[in-house]
């Protein structure tokens, strides 16, 4: 509205006054005529043009602005993107993630296995510092004895070391957490981006923000691997914080994210 009348406001170019053309003396030839030198004056005119159009650059500004902020109707979300705003597209997100959210739960299986790879060799060590000196005889025989109870302890957790270092859980946790990190990332990203290609606008909301601080703390874990793998304890245990957090932020999404799937089915055409 206030581009119409700014439209109305704007100023017109100046008219020259209309006054009575004196009437000309006729000479001798009467097919020339003498034109005054002021009847047309170009670069006055053109002055005159210049200063009236200074004078509309406000108002010229006021009926363009609403074309810089009302770009809605420049947004692509009417079918030009094809099957990208089709429902078929819309479900792969969901999908992913879901398969995403399962192998989030496998790879903290295999690295909670290879943390206790290592944790079972402290128990060992501290074990043998327990055990009794074997006896032996005035010739120095040892004397043949049951095993102690901690002795028997040793063996065990002996034995259970040698059937987790046969399943090669640390590589297995590294490589599950490398494809969790990639496609986390490129899944999360093309949420967004199919959100937009469907109604042009992202949805500030809880699951846009979970989704986004998952991603966070997936680089974040990762980013401690260089620090876990030189043997600091302090990042393995905030590795394992922040995972814990990314899982349970992943379960508090589920609802949020089935509620945008029946969105999906609701407002989506196939394909």
């Amino acid at each position: 509205m206030a581009a119409t009348f700014s439209l109305l406001k704007l100023p017109i170019l100046p008219q020259k006054p209309h006054y009575p053309q004196p009437k000309l003396p006729v000479l001798s030839n009467p097919t020339k005529k003498i034109i005054s030198n002021e009847s047309i004056n170009p670069p006055k005119l053109f002055t005159e043009t210049i200063d009236s159009l200074k004078s509309a650059s406000l108002p010229l500004t006021t009926l363009a602005l609403p074309f810089f902020l009302d770009t809605k109707d420049a947004l692509a979300v009417n079918g030009e993107f094809g099957i990208l705003e089709g429902r078929s597209f819309a479900l792969v997100h969901p999908i992913v993630m879901g398969g995403l959210f399962l192998y989030t739960l496998w790879a903290g299986y295999l690295g909670w296995q290879w943390r206790r790879v290592r944790t079972i060799q402290n128990e060992i060590n501290e074990l043998k510092k327990q055990v009794k000196p074997t006896p032996v005889t005035p010739e120095g025989k040892p004397v043949e004895a049951a095993p102690s109870p901690v002795e028997l302890k040793i063996q065990q957790l002996t034995e259970e070391r040698k059937e987790l270092l046969k399943g090669s859980y640390r590589d297995r946790h590294y490589n599950a957490g490398s494809i969790l990190l990639g496609f986390g990332v490129l899944e999360a990203v093309s949420g967004g981006v199919n959100t937009w290609f469907r109604t042009g606008k992202l949805f500030p909301g809880p699951h846009l923000f979970a989704g986004a601080a998952i991603t966070v703390l997936w680089a974040a874990a990762a980013a401690l691997v260089p620090s876990m793998q030189k043997g600091s304890e302090t990042a393995r245990s905030l590795h394992i914080a922040l995972n814990a957090v990314n899982v349970t932020l992943f379960i508090w999404q589920i609802p949020t994210g089935i509620e945008i799937v029946f969105k999906v089915f609701e407002f989506t055409n196939w394909p």
